[in-house]
């Protein structure tokens, strides 16, 4: 169930997103929060430069196995603009990440991307649950997933 903690800190992803668009990249953000509340670490993406595995996601999970105990991992959520890639979500599941929560799914950036014409990406599009078990996920959040929407328009209309 999504509650407006969980909005606030979609929001700030999709900020992030944001950021992400402004300097050339892809518009995805994640920010990872511990199980009181307080927001550890936050990123957006950074494929720009060609390293297509700089997502923010692989790299809250880099940082959350560095600075953070397994329990604490197990209990901290990770919000993001975008449902986590099969690597993103392989990472979650393998430092022992708790929730999961996301604005908007795979399948529909899938769909959005195929209404604009670009082509499929060569990793496929999977739920993460086909991933990773055991992770509580909630996503998407209709209410935000139209604002993700226009900044992949955006990119993707630059190009």
């Amino acid at each position: 169930m999504i509650n407006e903690t969980d909005l606030k800190h979609l929001r700030r992803c999709i900020e992030l997103a944001k950021n992400a668009l402004e300097a050339g990249d892809e518009p995805f953000g994640s920010v990872l929060v511990s199980s009181n509340g307080d927001v550890l670490a936050e990123d957006r993406n950074h494929v720009a430069g060609g390293d297509h595995t700089q997502h923010p996601e692989f790299a809250l999970a880099r940082w959350a196995a560095s600075n953070m105990t397994l329990e604490e991992r197990s209990k901290a959520t990770v919000y993001t603009s975008g449902e986590h890639c099969p690597m993103c979500a392989a990472a979650h599941g393998w430092v022992g990440l708790g929730r999961i929560v996301y604005a908007s799914s795979s399948e529909q950036l899938a769909q959005w991307l195929k209404e604009m014409g670009v082509a499929a990406s060569r990793v496929r599009n999977l739920p993460i649950q086909d991933v990773i078990r055991d992770t509580i996920i909630d996503g998407p959040v209709s209410e935000l997933a139209e604002e993700v929407r226009e900044l992949h328009h955006q990119f993707y209309t630059r190009r």
